[in-house]
């Protein structure tokens, strides 16, 4: 799905020539700057570098979001016997609970600190050996072990704080390895075809989640085959079990995506000399390739509000429309269903019509939606299924064209660091979903008004992107006059 039919035997894929290139900036890496050519991307490549998305998605969706963190360290298991033994709404116990939620929040906190430090001098430093496969594999590797470094979270208030700092810096291992893998989104696409490998990454990463979340929900219904849960073993079994499926599924892109040139080889800098390259590179950012500098600043801002539409959804249809646990989770993997396959055909979209269309309209579908869903919230659930599954569907698509936009106007030899940037300043917005949400529920004194707040912080991030102007589109000598 992410190139051109063709016969099973043919090894490669030849896109013909020649082709528009997207003109927002010169040379967009090496594979671009010939730009009527298209070189042959083969398949294997193609498929390999978008498995890594479904190896790694489990971290986010099962221990992240809905499994680990959520039903397991902030939870019972970690208060003291005599706090843990009182009434659901005893005042202590409510306390205790909210300290835990306090504490893994500080953690996390920590982490996208150090993200926010890390990610773009790394990024460089990648893209400036040309390592980004090897530096890809090192934070991968990282990222594995700290799954496997939860099954050692028992079930008592004395790993708590274990528990809370390993899955934060597994978040920030994810985060830079992720760096890496999206620099290399330019060697296994073309002009052509880097809308729909973006997506493909994309869907194959929500379907690759919410099949472990499947496996997940099934052992629990068989009761784990009868072994012994007690002390969190359940949940420390299925941390070891995301942690093997990151390194199966990873081990493609290891083995057939080429390692990258390097954009400056044999120059050296140390690793605190590159906070100084990195600030030179931002102010040059600005004046040579001020689209790009701009569109790094909007997208942080609408892309936490697509984050929004996920990390509150579960709580929305729980407290505003009334949805069961079990409800829940079914929607759960309705939407991720919903968003991984529209995502992949999104990407053909994306190079038909540019990435920068696909975002404009997606969160203008996103924005109308969260209004419709606000407005019609006395109907019953049913407008929640179908509006909840309507913006899920739009909020993969925005995704992955901002990553194929991203690589079309980023400069050569500067994936890697652009892309570091690109993580930074998201973390650097993450405040704000979050606290339109909060401040509207603490305004009107009702969970559905937090949807109008998510939907403030799209159309927020909607006016930035319609602001950034990037250049026409140029065809090649050999394509047009």
């Amino acid at each position: 799905m992410s190139v051109p039919d063709r016969p099973a035997s043919e090894p490669e894929i030849a896109p013909p020539p020649p082709t528009v290139n997207t003109g927002a900036i010169g040379p967009i890496g090496a594979m671009f700057q010939d730009v009527g050519v298209e070189r042959p991307i083969p398949r294997k490549q193609v498929a390999s570098w978008a498995m890594w998305d479904w190896a790694t998605q489990p971290f986010n969706s099962v221990l992240l979001t809905f499994v680990f963190a959520s039903l397991y360290l902030v939870s019972d298991s970690f208060l003291p016997a005599n706090i843990a033994g009182l009434a659901d709404d005893d005042p202590v116990r409510e306390r205790a609970l909210a300290d835990l939620s306090s504490g893994y929040g500080l953690a996390t906190t920590i982490a996208g600190l150090l993200i926010l430090l890390l990610a773009p001098v790394l990024g460089q430093t990648a893209d400036r050996s040309g390592r980004k496969k090897r530096w890809l594999l090192v934070f991968t590797g990282l990222l594995a072990l700290m799954q496997f470094a939860l099954f050692f979270v028992r079930a008592d208030p004395t790993y708590f704080w274990y528990g809370a700092i390993v899955l934060s810096v597994g978040a920030v291992v994810s985060e830079i390895a992720g760096v890496n893998y999206n620099a290399m989104l330019v060697q296994v696409s073309t002009p052509k075809t880097i809308g729909r490998v973006s997506g493909l990454g994309w869907g194959l990463g929500y379907i690759g989640g919410i099949v472990a979340l499947g496996i997940v929900i099934a052992l629990t219904q068989l009761d784990w085959f009868g072994m012994d849960t007690s002390d969190g073993m359940a949940y420390r079994l299925i941390a070891v079990g995301c942690g093997v499926w990151t390194i199966i599924f990873a081990l493609p892109l290891f083995f057939n995506v080429p390692e990258s040139e390097p954009s400056a080889p044999g120059v050296k800098v140390g690793f605190f000399a590159s906070y100084g390259v990195l600030v030179k590179d931002i102010v040059g950012l600005f004046r040579t390739h001020r689209p790009t500098f701009w569109f790094l600043l909007a997208s942080a801002v609408y892309r936490d509000g697509l984050a929004g539409v996920f990390a509150f959804g579960g709580i929305l249809a729980h407290v505003a429309f009334g949805f069961s646990t079990n409800e829940v989770l079914i929607f759960a993997i309705a939407a991720n269903v919903v968003a991984g396959i529209s995502t992949i055909f999104a990407g053909r979209a994306d190079d038909r019509f540019g990435a920068r269309a696909v975002i404009i309209t997606a969160l203008s579908v996103l924005i109308a939606m969260a209004v419709l869903v606000f407005a019609l919230h006395d109907t019953g659930k049913t407008v929640f299924w179908i509006g909840g599954l309507v913006l899920s569907s739009f909020v993969g698509p925005a995704q992955a064209a901002s990553r194929s936009l991203l690589a079309r106007v980023t400069p050569e030899g500067m994936q890697g660091e652009i892309f570091g940037l690109y993580a930074t300043t998201g973390r650097v917005a993450s405040f704000m979903a979050p606290a339109m949400w909060t401040i509207f529920i603490a305004a009107f004194g009702a969970t559905i008004w937090g949807v109008l707040g998510i939907a403030i912080v799209l159309v927020i991030g909607l006016v930035l992107l319609l602001l950034v102007r990037f250049p026409k589109p140029q065809r090649s000598a050999a394509g047009s006059a």
